[in-house]
């Protein structure tokens, strides 16, 4: 749906520092400030628009009362990493600092990501979570997240391997366009061979299946042992970066983070990452909702 006349709303196109954006405001007037909800959309970093999930931040400015920010990121490969979190992280900072324009209470916004969506929202929490010069974000929702590259062997990419909408392979594949890669690489980082084992045992504490509910690792098989290709490692070391794999901050930056709403879909080849975050989250102290979505897909 392009910007249009809303019976509830009142939409508008504008940049906050450059970054496009839509916002949507609600007509009835309040007899307080209203709650802001800051929103960045899915497509892996090199698809999708505000454009695109126009109808569910109109929903959601609906039925939360509150004034909704849709960022329009720009994409890869023509905007390379990290342009589209930098893009966020500035759009959400202009908002955090000019929210009162908007008739929003700075101490009650949200950041909510889909998806590759949820890695924006996630990095701008972990950049935001010690920043004394603006207002602290108050909660972030993360639907359907993607968290981490490390392991694509967990018992949710098992399962929904070949689930319709984001496929296991389609995953690794989307990642390597986004960073502007070699597709020849999928292979072996589904294989796990980009990790070096000092790496797989550093981090085994957060990315681990055995850390996963029993009830969501039916039928798992543990994956055959693979060699390490330094070669491939070294092609791919923003994999590694928070920017990327948020599960890999520190216990420092994580347990700043804000009250948080994790959002998982039973076939869902990205779910065990939500039930991973989730777990590191509620180990640093940080409150988290969690919903999983029975029967439900990316």
């Amino acid at each position: 749906l392009p910007a249009g006349r809303d019976s509830q709303l009142f939409i508008k196109d504008l940049h906050f520092d450059g970054v496009p954006v839509r916002i949507y405001l609600p007509r009835e007037p309040s007899a307080s400030k209203w709650r802001g909800v800051i929103f960045f959309h899915g497509g892996c970093g090199v698809f999708g628009s505000i454009r695109s999930h126009e109808r569910i931040c109109r929903y959601i400015a609906r039925k939360s009362d509150s004034v909704v920010v849709s960022v329009g990121y720009h994409l890869a490969p023509e905007y390379k990493y990290p342009t589209q979190t930098l893009e966020c992280l500035t759009a959400t900072v202009h908002f955090l600092k000019t929210a009162e324009t908007y008739g929003v209470d700075p101490a009650r916004i949200i950041v909510c990501g889909y998806s590759a969506g949820a890695i924006y929202a996630a990095s701008v929490c972990q950049e935001l979570g010690n920043r004394t010069d603006i207002p602290k974000i108050r909660a972030q929702v993360l639907i359907c997240p993607f968290l981490q590259a490390l392991n694509f062997n967990l018992p949710s990419h098992q399962k929904n391997a070949s689930i319709a909408l984001l496929s296991r392979e389609d995953t690794v594949h989307f990642i390597l366009k986004y960073l502007n890669k070699d597709c020849s690489l999928k292979e072996p980082i589904l294989a796990g061979s980009h990790v070096p084992e000092s790496m797989n045992l550093k981090y085994r504490k957060w990315i681990n299946p055995d850390l996963i509910p029993e009830v969501f690792k039916l039928d798992y098989k543990p994956p055959l042992c693979t060699s390490f290709l330094p070669q491939v490692h070294e092609e791919v070391q923003e994999l590694f970066e928070p920017w990327i794999s948020p599960l890999l901050a520190e216990d420092a930056v994580v347990g700043g983070l804000p009250d948080t709403c994790i959002v998982t879909c039973e076939h869902d080849v990205l779910r065990d990452d939500g039930l991973l975050y989730k777990k590191r989250l509620e180990d640093n102290n940080v409150r988290v909702t969690w919903h999983n979505v029975e029967k439900g897909f990316h």
